[in-house]
């Protein structure tokens, strides 16, 4: 098997035995990226020089006998809206295309604490606004598995290096689905934990309320040392929760014996496509061979949780983005006679249409007449979305679902149906309205050979339970052995 093939607790164990050096690593994954990236599309920017430089240290280290921790010199992908000091951070928009950080989100210091290597910034739709990573100002991602059609998005970019090899692992952010569904889409784990779980501090913000730090990763077990990392309290992040100091990979038992399954009809209606609704089904009646307890159930605000997300996240981002002015921060026009003109230019000129059309109708739903009428009244089934969960998880364990209502379609087949595209969302925007965790493992293919995702669901800091769940059926299923892309 080859280097960059190798999961992350694999290339710890070929280090550890000295197998291998961190810069021969380090080294393969660069030339997996030069190899495939013109194809693929993933990467914003490349940190070549910076990563072989930093992988020649570790290893000098280690020859003079330093101690390194366990992950010293693993390569890493981080997505373009996650702030890293003195690398350009552009969130994939003409707006932010010229900002280099001053100073590193508090995920990037838990990675650099670890001595892990960064290979660089990741593709995404703009400001994380987008399902396919087509509305990114700089170029559109590829699908690994069919050059043709999209990895998903927002976190396409991650989603698509990981798939494609050129990084073992990376990190994400999910608003709305933008790590569960391109994990889908692309054939690799996803995961989204709970909200607070992760610090936000240093992420570009989207829609605040909603926004989560996850990880995307060749397993599960890979998830949960990952997931280590980065979670935890951060003082920085009033929204950070303390849950203590937990070690995820603990929970990672196979056993799901005497486990409740609830399976939410209305996520299995009309509108799934056929193969992937058979597929999960195939799956689910897995877990019952394996002793766990499988129940139909009605969850009848999901049909609402689609419109309540979009007035929710667009009132947010319309607020979180009108800092970006020409003047405090990002682009700015050369072409003005005044302040209005100013300020009208730089950010008709910096944001792409996608970004515009959010703005516009979270302005709306905000404005004095309507505001009673939308958001509030959004905030209101928000609420309603948040007590249907609690009620189920009074009598389940997890909830699975599809994570994505298709397969990967193909690149420009819905960026100019703004509807149709929001609709890749309908099965992952309810977990981040309820602030909940959410996986997303691959479970097969479908005729054309494109990955099926499922979404494991469960209550608010139980990510030991999904994390569990996931791996007792990627141990059975075997994915990555039986599946692989076409790149």
């Amino acid at each position: 098997m080859e280097i960059v093939e190798l999961t992350v607790h694999e290339l710890k164990e070929k280090i550890k035995n000295k197998e291998l050096t961190i810069s021969q690593i380090v080294q393969a994954y660069i030339e997996r990226i030069e190899e495939k990236e013109k194809d693929v599309e993933a990467f914003i920017t490349i940190q070549k020089e910076e990563a072989l430089q930093k992988a020649k240290e570790i290893d000098e280290k280690t020859s003079n006998g330093g101690d390194i921790g366990d992950l010293a010199g693993i390569p890493i992908g981080i997505k373009d809206n996650i702030c890293t000091k003195g690398i350009r951070t552009t969130c994939a928009s003409k707006m932010l295309e010229n900002f280099i950080a001053p100073y590193n989100a508090t995920v990037m210091e838990k990675i650099n604490e670890k001595e892990m290597i960064s290979l660089g910034k990741l593709n995404m739709d703009e400001f994380a606004m987008g399902s396919s990573t087509e509305y990114s100002y700089f170029k559109k991602t590829k699908n690994p598995w069919d050059l043709s059609k999209i990895p998903g998005g927002s976190s396409g970019g991650s989603a698509a290096a990981v798939a494609a090899n050129m990084v073992p692992w990376a990190l994400g952010t999910d608003t709305g689905g933008s790590i569960r569904q391109p994990a889908s889409l692309c054939g690799v784990v996803g995961l989204k934990p709970t909200y607070g779980l992760v610090s936000r501090y240093g992420v570009v913000a989207f829609a605040s309320s909603l926004d989560q730090v996850g990880v995307l990763t060749k397993d599960v077990q890979d998830c949960s040392e990952l997931l280590n990392i980065i979670a935890g309290k951060d003082e920085k992040d009033t929204t950070s929760v303390d849950v203590g100091k937990k070690d995820y990979t603990t929970s990672l038992k196979k056993d799901v014996k005497g486990l409740k399954i609830g399976v939410p009809k209305e996520f299995f209606a009309e509108g799934i496509n056929a193969e992937v609704k058979e597929k999960i089904l195939a799956t689910i009646e897995e877990y019952k061979k394996m002793g766990a307890e499988v129940e139909e159930f009605s969850l009848d605000v999901a049909q609402y949780a689609l419109a309540t997300y979009y007035i929710v996240a667009c009132a947010e981002a319309s607020s979180n983005l009108g800092r970006f002015d020409g003047i405090r921060y990002g682009y700015r026009t050369k072409n003005f006679k005044d302040l209005k003109e100013l300020y009208k230019n730089s950010r008709s000129e910096g944001f792409g249409a996608e970004v515009k059309r959010r703005i516009i109708l979270g302005t709306y739903v905000l404005s004095s007449g309507y505001y009673d009428a939308y958001y509030k009244k959004a905030q209101q089934v928000r609420t309603l979305v948040m007590n249907e969960f609690d009620k189920a998880f009074e009598k389940y364990d997890v909830i699975i679902t599809p994570t994505s209502p298709t397969t990967a379609f193909k690149i420009g087949e819905k960026s100019n149906n703004p509807l149709e595209m929001y609709l890749s969302d309908i099965c992952t925007v309810s977990i981040n309205i309820a602030g909940l965790p959410g996986i997303s493992i691959p479970v097969g293919v479908d005729k054309d050979n494109m990955p099926i995702g499922m979404q494991i669901i469960a209550n608010k800091f139980q990510e030991e339970t999904i994390l569990n769940v996931a791996y007792a059926m990627e141990q059975k299923l075997k994915f990555r052995e039986n599946y692989k892309p076409n790149i």
